[in-house]
């Protein structure tokens, strides 16, 4: 198990860095997903024709890969929308909010259901988030377009984690990233044909920032998490995923001058610490005598 943690622990800080160049792009959310997607499709492509890495799956197979394509498609989208509307780590923390949906969701759709751990570990790196953002931002929080699309992003990328789980079981992670992305290149394309977005006249370090996301927070980020999906329980690599808020906040700290606190630095410590109960195997019990002082509730 050690490749898929280092292979998840990897993808992770690859990401991380994805919420600083939405800032720095200067090109609109659409537009930079567009293009994160189809340099990484012009990339892996090619790859995987030289070396014979695709197998054509079954027709089941190839749509819900497809499927999983327009879903991260639109999860990259609405998180691009919401970085640009607001901070990056407002943003970082909103999509984050995704293991409760993913461990909803595996509860009622996998075989592999949350264990208890899972549950409590959530809990615990959700309350090192708050913290990590600040109870006074998490208070004030709007429902503006960032606030929506912060978590209409964490909801879209808890589908694109259930259905990847179940379909990578069933073909390779090269040949999943090959119709995936050339999907979303497809859908995105579409999308901001009709919306009226621009496709060109952008300046020499826009252009740079859009491959780097292809290459470092796109391509390399998800061949990396979707091995670490392929060969992890999809609830614990979305818990993981937390701790690129951690990072993110530190990143805008050094690049866009967003602010960072003790109590943000002590709010990470406690994300990091939620996740890795959630790596714990054997289940987390109180003792028969605590139980039943709490149960009286009697103090102890």
């Amino acid at each position: 198990m050690n490749k898929p943690r280092l292979a998840l622990a990897v993808g992770i800080i690859c990401i991380s860095i994805f919420p600083v160049l939405v800032k720095l792009s200067m090109v609109s959310g659409i537009i930079s997903a567009f293009y994160r997607m189809a340099f990484s499709s012009l990339l892996i492509i090619p790859y995987v024709l030289i070396f014979k890495s695709f197998k054509f799956p079954t027709l089941k197979v190839t749509l819900l890969s497809v499927l999983c394509g327009v879903i991260f498609a639109s999860d990259v989208t609405v998180w691009n929308i919401a970085i640009i509307n607001s901070t990056a780590t407002q943003a970082s923390l909103l999509t984050n909010l995704s293991p409760i949906w993913v461990g909803i969701g595996a509860f009622f759709f996998l075989k592999d259901k949350p264990k208890r751990n899972f549950w409590i570990g959530t809990i615990i790196a959700i309350l090192g988030m708050i913290l990590l953002v600040g109870v006074d931002v998490f208070k004030n929080l709007d429902f503006d377009i960032a606030f929506a699309f912060g978590v209409l992003s964490g909801v879209l990328y808890a589908f694109y984690m259930l259905i990847s789980k179940n379909i990578l079981n069933q073909i390779n992670v090269w040949g999943f990233m090959s119709i995936s992305l050339t999907s979303a290149t497809f859908f995105l394309g579409i999308l901001s044909y009709f919306s009226n977005e621009s496709f060109t006249g952008f300046s020499g370090t826009s252009w740079i920032i859009l491959v780097t996301m292809a290459v470092v927070c796109q391509l390399t980020a998800w061949l990396l998490i979707s091995y670490a999906t392929q060969n992890m329980r999809a609830t614990r690599v979305s818990v993981s995923l937390l701790g690129q808020a951690i990072l993110a906040s530190i990143l805008a700290w050094l690049f866009l001058n967003e602010e960072i606190t003790l109590q943000m630095i002590f709010g990470g410590i406690i994300l990091l610490f939620g996740i890795w109960v959630t790596f714990f195997t054997t289940p987390i019990r109180l003792s028969r005598t605590r139980y039943k002082h709490l149960k009286k509730g009697i103090k102890i």
